[in-house]
């Protein structure tokens, strides 16, 4: 006869959620399952509004249910994986972990402070609720604007008091809210993107925690876990315990994985560390198909990575997220654009069912002509710059294509819209790369609405890095200038890469994201030497 189960968890409606769906699993494996509650310093310090950076210590959450089990008292302790200290104690181990639920954070935001033309939906000068300091440091560094307000309590706690006015909008794990199925319909939602906004380790992740002895469990632990899940977070948090973080550090780690054109698994891991929570994080983006040793080079990466002098052919506008998140990070960043714009005026607008954005250009040219559009017009655009651009109008798009394979975006995109009519405002002479890719050549519609000018000039060459952010550019900055063997060079999409080969460049990296922080995170990963 098999033995019972006794499974300790904290007393929270999201706790005891946890449990209830392990209990399952092992009841479903023919397991007998009781639940036992314990309370924890974390519950305890839940009354008062205090920071988890301020707190003593690691594992506040879950110090009670390791000592239950080590005196035997409970044979399980469930924890949400994120709260757990990157080493168990002696005698404990992690035996098994669960499926992985949504890892990225959730905005929710009261509509009186909802600004859908602004970063993550949210008013100016907004007063946002947490208490993680990962959380603070990554919401700050994109909206310095907004103020950061202390928030305890479990979901349904923290979602009262947003409802009752303390604060403008809180941020917390999307896991919980789906897990307790919370109705938000009352609210403006923004869940943020995993890559951009990085979760801390392991969140969405569920770990069984057992004596390391309890052979029998471990065994039957094995039955239910989801070793995919536990090869992604451990490389989270091994990086984490590298940095020797717990709650008190602004740390987030993301880790993926796909599988590449030649059928090779392919890890992909986003960082976010800062040493203050009010601190500007530095934030980096890895990938490899060979995990030995990936966390260690990871590791020194992030902690010798020095401030570079860097060229962007783009003349910044004020609140551009890159020279702002770089300076303060103390690179020294110049930006210039090495070309001029000069609007094409619309005489004649061909109704179609959607409209396609290439570039943020495109979107300006075309809407500060103020067209006069029709109802039910859908939006495609390249990038999540181009979306916030489109954004900015007052328009949102139903399809953004994020690779920087820009044929891939195209095939994407033609997909999505089957036979429609698209159009394209362009510049004069654009390669319509994502044009060609659609099933129907007549159902493109192309329309100029602007031209480029060179505008070449001298640039500096003790820059170490140079960014060409258009084949223009390219073409431009070579009429006066070389590349030199100290310069680096980042081409912002395929295009601009073949400009560069055209001029036989063929070293060059390419960022993951047409977008301020893709060309962060490609200048981070830039090799230290």
């Amino acid at each position: 006869m098999k033995r019972k189960i006794i499974i300790g968890t904290r007393g929270s409606d999201l706790a005891l959620w946890q449990a209830n769906y392990t209990k399952n699993l092992l009841e479903e494996k023919g397991n007998e399952v009781e639940i036992k509650i314990i309370s924890t310093a974390g519950d305890h310090s839940q009354q008062f509004e205090t920071s988890f950076d301020k707190l003593e210590g690691k594992g506040f959450f879950t110090k009670e249910l390791e000592e239950a089990l080590l005196n035997k008292s409970i044979d399980l302790a469930v924890h949400s994986h994120k709260d757990l200290p990157t080493e168990s104690p002696d005698g404990l181990l992690i035996a098994g972990v669960s499926k992985r639920e949504d890892p990225s954070d959730i905005l929710i935001i009261n509509d009186k402070a909802a600004d859908d033309k602004l970063k993550f939906g949210l008013k100016k000068g907004a007063i946002v609720g947490t208490s993680s300091a990962r959380r603070k440091s990554q919401l700050l560094a994109f909206r310095p604007d907004v103020q950061v307000k202390d928030l305890r309590g479990n979901v349904p706690t923290r979602i009262n008091k947003l409802r009752e006015g303390g604060y403008d909008a809180i941020l917390i794990a999307t896991a919980g809210v789906e897990r307790l199925e919370i109705e938000l319909d009352e609210f403006t939602v923004e869940k943020l993107n995993p890559e951009v906004f990085v979760p801390a380790p392991a969140q969405g992740v569920l770990a069984w925690q057992t004596r390391e002895d309890d052979n029998e469990l471990l065994t039957i632990i094995d039955e239910i876990s989801d070793f995919d899940v536990l090869i992604k977070i451990n490389i989270e948090r091994q990086l984490l315990n590298l940095f020797d973080g717990g709650c008190h550090l602004p740390f987030g780690a993301y880790c993926d994985t796909e599988m590449d054109d030649e059928d090779r698994l392919r890890f992909k891991v986003w960082v976010s560390i800062a040493p203050e929570w009010n601190a500007q994080p530095k934030q980096f983006y890895f990938d490899t198909l060979d995990t030995d040793g990936f966390v260690d080079r990871m590791y020194d990466h992030i902690k010798f990575a020095k401030p570079k002098k860097i060229f962007i052919s783009k003349t910044f506008k004020e609140g551009d997220y890159f020279p702002s998140a770089l300076g303060k990070l103390g690179y020294d960043v110049q930006g210039k654009s090495l070309i001029e714009f000069k609007q094409i005026a619309i005489r004649f607008l061909p109704r179609t069912e959607w409209i396609f954005f290439s570039s943020k250009h495109a979107v300006r040219f075309f809407f500060n002509q103020k067209p006069e559009l029709w109802p039910g017009v859908k939006y495609g655009c390249v990038g999540s710059s181009t979306s916030a651009e489109l954004r900015s109008f007052g328009h949102r798009a139903d399809f953004i294509g994020q690779s920087t394979d820009i044929k891939l975006v195209g095939k994407q995109f033609s997909s999505k819209v089957g036979n429609a009519r698209v159009l394209y405002p362009i510049a004069r002479g654009s390669m319509q790369s994502i044009q060609w890719q659609m099933v129907k050549r007549d159902s493109v519609v192309n329309l100029e609405v602007y031209a480029t000018l060179h505008l070449s000039e001298e640039i500096p060459t003790e820059n170490e890095i140079l960014i060409f952010t258009s084949p223009s550019n390219v073409e431009s900055y070579f009429e006066k200038n070389t590349i030199h063997p100290h310069q680096k060079i980042i081409a912002m999409g395929e295009a601009t890469g073949k400009a560069l080969e055209k001029l036989k460049f063929k070293k060059y990296t390419m960022p993951r994201s047409f977008d301020d922080l893709g060309l962060i995170q490609a200048v981070m990963a830039l090799p230290n030497n």
